[in-house]
């Protein structure tokens, strides 16, 4: 398996939201509605990590003719990120599914 830089859990949120353009509230709302409000990410770490991975290239500024609401979308590496990382995830999950039902027995 290719190796790629592992995503903190707030990159990782913020990345899959971002298959589609989306500004920085809709981005915040997203997440907090598909986790059912388990996770919450506040502006100011959202427009930290926003800068982050505009330097690193997995997202680009789509549209920012409203100064206001800048709307971001993954890059074509991005996705290649976010994808590898869904990998790992599930792994991580596989494991520690593993690791549980031998507790059980």
């Amino acid at each position: 398996m290719k190796t790629t830089e592992q995503l903190t859990d707030s990159m990782f949120y913020i990345m899959a939201t971002l298959t589609k353009p989306r500004h920085g509230y809709a981005i915040m709302s997203l997440i907090e509605e598909r986790t059912k409000g388990a996770i919450t990410i506040g502006p100011a770490s959202m427009y930290t990590i926003i800068k982050k991975l505009l330097k690193q290239e997995w997202i680009y500024l789509y549209d920012e003719s409203d100064p206001r609401r800048k709307t971001y979308l993954l890059t074509k590496k991005g996705k290649a990120v976010l994808e590898e990382n869904v990998k790992l995830r599930k792994l991580m999950i596989d494991f520690a599914e593993m690791g549980l039902r031998e507790v059980e027995e």
